[in-house]
């Protein structure tokens, strides 16, 4: 596996070696030692699934402590841009974002650590999105920022006409008025 650092200290993509032959492929898609090596203790409590139809958007979203997430994901089916943003008061990359195309061709996964928001747009119908995630789902720690915000000029590489969103989604506030509940 093969990881590379990004703009934002603690994001990292991570590349899996991919083995194919006449049956098929194999790769290994978690190893517990490899992101140890590459710095990410990570304790995986819960696993996600969801699938979407072309255009939906879902985030930028984060729990706040003591419930804060880490999150490692990628695409069984389908391909999305998946984006983190630095919410980290203090951090020397705060505001700043990282959009990774990840696909079910790629193999590509993006591990966003606890104070990054995270959101992602599906770029073709019945897109399935996996996430391991280090702690429990809790509604009272949902934070999160609108997908669209200008200040953080995020290229999804789709028309906001044509969004999809839950209407959660839809009321997030922008960054300017978000209240980070985050530390570098």
């Amino acid at each position: 596996m093969t990881i590379t650092e990004t703009i934002i200290p603690g994001v990292v993509i991570l590349e899996t070696r991919l083995f194919t032959d006449d049956r098929g492929y194999f790769f290994e898609s978690y190893s517990k030692r490899t992101l140890a090596e590459a710095g990410i203790d990570a304790d995986f409590v819960q696993d996600n699934q969801s699938m979407s139809q072309k255009g939906t958007v879902r985030g930028l979203h984060a729990q706040a402590h003591p419930f804060a997430q880490g999150k490692l994901v990628r695409v069984l089916q389908g391909s999305v841009m998946d984006v983190a943003v630095d919410a980290r008061v203090g951090s020397p990359t705060y505001g700043r974002h990282v959009a990774v195309e990840l696909s079910a061709a790629n193999n590509l996964q993006l591990w966003v650590p606890p104070g990054c928001l995270h959101g992602f747009v599906t770029l073709e119908d019945n897109t399935i999105f996996t996430y391991k995630v280090t702690n429990y789902y809790d509604k009272a720690s949902e934070t999160g920022v609108v997908w669209n915000d200008p200040e953080l000029a995020i290229g999804w590489g789709i028309a906001e006409k044509d969004a999809v969103l839950s209407s959660k989604d839809q009321e997030l506030p922008d960054f300017k008025t978000f209240q980070s509940p985050f530390t570098f």
